[in-house]
């Protein structure tokens, strides 16, 4: 695996972050009671936050099966999160061994749990970058050490963008992943998720406050808002959708029962 740069990283378990509460959502024990707290404060005011979480995870698998099965073999998850099985590079060397996966995120308990758990098939690569998403030219600079960006990328951030603002002097979230995505082959796949106020504005609203107030700014995206991240890409079928209905399974199907997932998805192709 690729190691960090830096040495070892303090754990600060003082606030919580994002990575671990998705993981108490998941069901992982890889979190602090700092998580448990903000987590179970936010699923008491949206109900969906379980739906969601596991959701967007059978999101990404599906999203990577179609990327690989039409004959991506390099792969780069920015805001990876803590390693829960089935992880991206185990979805795409299932189709295909020889698969290269890059996983990127700036959590210093994903760091640790990476090097003890993210191996990838003797054929292919699994390796691990800490940055943060709004260090582009850190993240790709690293990244190319596996992966080869003159050839077709599938590039992942799933449930990232909302934690990221829209200001030029701040996040400039659609200029960050333009970023990334002229750094990408034509032929490159972007894989995308994104909480929106859209389909359960009171809760979703209650959920952002909550995040921001313990240290972590919250940005919902109306559909229009999400649709930007796509702009000069070509929308795979069935399009911007909630992500339940993105191509479902079985599972997804039954999952649609449970209520609505106030969460958009899209996986589309740069030509």
């Amino acid at each position: 695996m690729t190691r960090p740069e830096a040495g070892p990283l303090p754990l600060d378990t003082g606030r919580p972050h994002p990575a671990r509460v998705y993981d108490w959502w998941l069901g992982g024990k890889d979190n602090y009671p700092v998580d448990e707290e903000l987590a179970r404060r936010i699923l008491a005011a949206d109900e969906t936050a379980v739906r969601g979480a596991r959701a967007n995870r059978r999101f990404m698998h599906r999203a990577v099966r179609v990327a690989a099965e039409a004959g991506t073999r390099q792969f780069l998850d920015i805001g990876t999160g803590i390693p829960t099985e089935p992880n991206l590079h185990q979805v795409a060397q299932r189709v295909a061994p020889e698969s290269r996966v890059v996983y990127a995120d700036n959590d210093p308990i994903v760091l640790r749990h990476a090097e003890a758990l993210l191996h990838g098939c003797a054929e292919g690569s699994t390796d691990y970058v800490h940055a943060d998403v709004r260090d582009p030219d850190t993240i790709l600079r690293l990244a190319g050490r596996t992966l080869d960006f003159s050839r077709p990328v599938a590039l992942s951030l799933v449930a990232l963008t909302h934690y990221l603002g829209e200001a030029a002097d701040g996040d400039d979230v659609y200029g960050l992943l333009a970023r990334y995505v002229d750094a990408l082959a034509p032929g490159s796949h972007l894989i995308l998720s994104q909480v929106t106020a859209d389909l359960n504005p009171e809760a979703v609203r209650k959920a952002a406050g909550l995040f921001a107030s313990n240290g972590t700014p919250f940005f919902p995206r109306s559909l229009a808002e999400f649709s930007r991240f796509f702009t000069g890409l070509r929308l795979l079928g069935p399009g911007i959708i909630p992500v339940t209905g993105w191509r479902p399974e079985p599972e997804d199907v039954a999952a649609q029962a449970e209520g609505i997932v106030p969460v958009y998805a899209g996986v589309a192709v740069k030509p």
